[in-house]
């Protein structure tokens, strides 16, 4: 199951946090030590990719310097040592998310190649003309455009749930359009550009019922809040490692191991196979067959480092303080009368999208980035989302486990000088 913070717009009203360090956190960060402009660094750009905390960084320097080699085809010293860190990574993934296998835990390049893994292997085969897959407004492209290029090529329909203009689903709307063509439902946990919390248990469920599969969108999920795959009864999970505070390059996909079985790999190569003649091949066991090719072995391993950063961490402090920042956040910026947020869902994290009045967000990007912090602007890989709220772009600060009330007061402070130089 998931927990979530609530924004309430009260600074601190959440949970207790005297017991998180964060300056002792932001220590095991070196990045954060420099200046921008002359100004010390603000990284407000977490939901785009995080900073690494120095037990991943040592974690690839000593891979490189000790252990590096090719992985599962040597008998050698080296390969041995390789081999044993990089599935001692996928253990750790698997525990990470509850799965119940380690060969349930597929590593791909990231979210994004974990989703176009499903829509190739599971879904077109066994989609006709006329069936229907399942999205909704809130999406990333990437949880878009796969859909739409397997419903080119196998004639499916792509239906698209609604939101409301507080950034949170209609789940009523949802339900009504899961019918009996429905054969796939692919959803995001958590709004990259908004920050909503979906409630993906009864989301689930009601697919379920239906007969569908459910794919969830994992990567804005997985770095703040506690994910059970087997409590939530999804089929397919996936998420990233540069957004969880581990290297890029690096991603999971979960799938329950029935499903998996049954999917023929999209990809063919080097170590998906048992064997190949020129009239046959046999593909490899779970999870190897569809891990084509030499992998990320490097990242993968760096990877475990992060999650067992994170684990010690220990996601009840990470959310209760992130939920700190939130609130207080959104409070603070709710105080300029120019500002105007976009995504007040009851549920949400991480997220602060929002737009000054008058002022283009690149704008607003460029000024905050003169002062030292760092924000995205744009469309967020979410143009649908900018379209339901009718804008092109917006400012988006989100928040990582490290960053400060001191760093949200400077924020604030940003936005007032945007105001103030476009007034």
């Amino acid at each position: 199951m998931t927990t979530a913070a609530t924004s309430t717009g009260q600074p601190g009203t959440n949970t207790h946090t005297a017991d998180y360090d964060v300056e002792k956190v932001r220590r095991d960060f070196p990045i954060l030590r420099q200046t921008i402009n002359d100004c010390p660094l603000v990284y407000l750009d977490n939901a785009a990719t995080t900073q690494k905390p120095q037990a991943v960084i040592d974690a690839l320097r000593h891979y490189y310097e000790t252990d590096n080699a090719n992985i599962h085809r040597g008998v050698h010293e080296l390969s041995v040592r390789a081999t044993e860190a990089y599935e001692k990574s996928r253990v750790k993934a698997q525990r990470f998310i509850s799965a119940g296998r380690r060969e349930e835990i597929i590593f791909t390049r990231g979210t994004t190649e974990a989703i176009n893994l499903i829509a190739q292997a599971y879904a077109r085969p066994i989609l006709k003309g006329g069936d229907e897959i399942l999205i909704t407004t809130m999406e990333h492209h990437s949880n878009i455009v796969p859909w739409q290029l397997l419903c080119e090529q196998t004639g499916a329909v792509l239906r698209v749930a609604p939101i409301n203009d507080r950034g949170e689903l209609l789940l009523n709307e949802y339900e009504k359009l899961i019918g009996p063509r429905t054969k796939l439902v692919a959803v995001v946990h958590v709004s990259n550009a908004l920050g909503t919390v979906n409630p993906i248990e009864e989301m689930i469920a009601m697919a379920h019922r239906r007969g569908a599969v459910v794919v969830i969108d994992g990567a804005q999920a997985a770095p703040h809040l506690p994910v059970d795959v087997r409590a939530l009864d999804c089929d397919f999970y996936a998420f990233s490692s540069h957004k969880l505070y581990g290297p890029t390059g690096i991603g999971v996909l979960y799938g329950k191991q029935e499903l998996l079985e049954n999917m023929s790999p999209y990809q063919g190569g080097g170590d998906m196979i048992k064997s190949v003649t020129f009239e046959k091949t046999i593909y490899n066991d779970l999870p190897f067959r569809f891990e084509a090719g030499t992998p990320n072995i490097a990242g993968t391993i760096g990877f475990g480092a992060a999650l067992d950063y994170v684990s010690r961490l220990g996601f009840e402090k990470i959310d209760a303080y992130e939920a700190e920042l939130l609130n207080y956040a959104t409070a603070a910026l709710s105080k300029i009368p120019e500002v105007r947020l976009i995504g007040t869902a009851a549920r949400k994290v991480s997220v602060l999208s929002f737009v000054v009045d008058g002022v283009h967000a690149h704008d607003v990007g460029t000024i905050l980035d003169q002062l030292g912090i760092a924000v995205r602007t744009g469309h967020h890989c979410a143009q649908p989302v900018m379209e339901h709220f009718g804008l092109s772009a917006t400012a988006r600060a989100s928040i990582g486990l490290y960053n400060t009330k001191e760093e949200i007061d400077a924020l604030v402070a940003g936005v007032r000088k945007v105001v103030e130089v476009f007034g």
